[in-house]
């Protein structure tokens, strides 16, 4: 035992000897020794700022531009309403509220011209009407008309009020007749309603209104 308590002497009286004579040595054994961090000096734990409720997309309530793409028989519609930059965000708004007519494909697709046509255009123009910049402009001019002639900004909208769509001067109304709604005028009948949501609803209509 004696033998043993000699040799850790020694072992640590050489051990002294060299940071003695080698300072260098003992300043790194300084830097590599972890620091014990008192009371005062602890890491305290990270406070997380809560998320804001509704804060990102998908949050909070369901919105027009949330449903307008599950009908599949209007989603030519549909298209023509996200090409409208204006129009897509209003149907994002839950403060502006919004009855979205929604022509069926079969009845666009029956117009006698594209929706993005005029035939003033054609007049004043020629056959060249939509080509260029000039052209690309007329064109979403009239697309947006004709995309905000089914807009009707008021939801809940009542049998009998009536309402002007956006950018049409002419009031459009609606009556029902044996559970079926119209459109007027024009007669145009109402097919579905959709569920009413946030900022309005989706009514599915056989025919396009008149946009001219």
């Amino acid at each position: 035992m004696r033998l043993v308590t000699l040799a850790v002497a020694a072992t640590a009286s050489i051990a002294a000897a060299q940071l003695i004579h080698n300072p260098d040595l003992a300043q790194a054994q300084s830097r590599a020794r972890p620091r014990v961090r008192s009371g005062s000096d602890q890491q305290k734990p990270l406070h997380l700022i809560p998320a804001m409720p509704g804060g990102g997309p998908g949050e909070g309530a369901v919105r027009l531009s949330d449903v307008l793409s599950r009908d599949q028989s209007i989603n030519t519609f549909v298209s023509f309403v996200l090409d409208i930059e204006p129009v897509s965000r209003r149907l994002e708004d839950e403060a502006q509220n919004t009855t979205v007519l929604a022509p069926l494909n079969s009845a666009i697709e029956a117009l006698p011209r594209k929706p993005w046509e005029d035939p003033r255009d054609y007049n004043k123009v020629g056959s060249n009407a939509y080509d260029g910049d000039d052209g690309h402009e007329r064109a979403n001019r009239n697309l947006k008309k004709f995309v905000e002639a089914h807009l009707v900004p008021e939801s809940p909208w009542g049998k009998g009020d009536k309402v002007k769509p956006m950018g049409d001067d002419r009031e459009v109304w609606w009556e029902e007749r044996d559970g079926t709604r119209f459109i007027q005028p024009g007669d145009i009948e109402v097919i579905s309603v959709g569920k009413t949501v946030a900022n309005g609803e989706i009514w599915v209509i056989k025919s396009v209104r008149n946009y001219a």
